[in-house]
Formats: C-alpha cells, structure tokens, sequence
C-alpha cells in the first residue's frame, strides 16, 4: 500500500459563500466514506496565509505568501488509479481540482 497527499491551493475554490455549507456537507461525506474504506489517514484546510519559514540555522522568518495550500487530505490504497478516484470525489466535492502525490516510504519511520 502507498500513501498519498491530495491537495488543493487555496484561492482554488472559487463559488458563492452561501454554497459553503453544501461543499463542506459534500467534503465531509468523501471524508467519512474513505473513513469507512479504511483509506483515510488525516487531513483538513490550512486557515492562514501567515507562515514561519524555519531556516537550517534555526533562525525564524514570519512571513505572510500569497500561494498556499487550502487543503490537504492523506490517504493509504493500493495504487495510483485508486489514489486518482479518490481525488475525483474530492475535487467534485470541494468544487475545485486537486493535486495528487505519492509520499515517499520511509522504512524508519
């Protein structure tokens, strides 16, 4: 089994404010059918556009980007192609396209 990250940038969902409860009502019924797949493994929307950039010598710069990720969902299946469906339902259900990429295995961690 491989994981994967599905992930969308923020700024990507683009409809009227009053359809937010309708795209979260939708986005936690993908998240509670992967739940009883056995697929899901977290995820949830990134809320600011503040960021600490931690540079190798420890040192701290606070910054505020422009492009960001809205959004994230890490999920474990057995193959690209299923990781691909996945993100079909979650983009129909956030209303905006998604990013897939397999996490590399660590065998340490």
């Amino acid at each position: 089994m491989a994981r994967y990250l599905i992930s969308f940038n923020d700024g990507d969902m683009r409809f009227p404010r009053e359809d937010l409860p309708a795209v979260a009502a939708a986005s936690h019924a993908v998240v509670r059918q992967a739940q009883e797949a056995g697929v899901w493994i977290f995820g949830g929307g990134v809320d600011s556009h503040d960021v600490s950039i931690v540079g190798t010598d420890g040192s701290v710069d606070d910054t505020q980007v422009t492009r960001h990720i809205g959004g994230f969902s890490i999920i474990e299946v057995d193959s690209h192609a299923e990781a691909l469906e996945w993100a079909a339902k979650i983009a129909a259900s956030c209303r905006c396209a998604q990013e897939v990429r397999e996490i590399m295995d660590d065998p340490e961690a």
